[in-house]
């Protein structure tokens, strides 16, 4: 049995993460001083994306932040604020 649900799990993630709007992350492309994920699948990434952003399929997300990760991408390690987005907004 897991000692932690995923409610939990969820709750100790947005107690961490802070969640931004859409405006702010307008700010943040315009000014160019974040590193946007794209966390959706690849099909919704080759329909359209944030340009500049950093493709990072949900699944594969700790592979490509990983910097000792054969698919790390360096714009991970940057030192700049990470801007994750998905489909949902979520």
């Amino acid at each position: 049995m897991l000692a932690r649900g995923f409610k939990q799990m969820l709750a100790e993630a947005n107690a961490t993460v802070r969640t931004i709007d859409v405006a702010e992350a307008l700010k943040h492309h315009q000014a160019d001083d974040a590193v946007f994920v794209d966390v959706r699948e690849t099909q919704e990434w080759a329909q359209g994306h944030i340009p500049a952003a950093v493709h990072a399929p949900r699944g594969f997300l700790e592979f490509v932040a990983d910097p000792d990760g054969p698919m790390h991408q360096p714009a991970l390690s940057s030192g700049r604020p990470l801007i994750l987005y998905c489909a949902s907004g979520g």
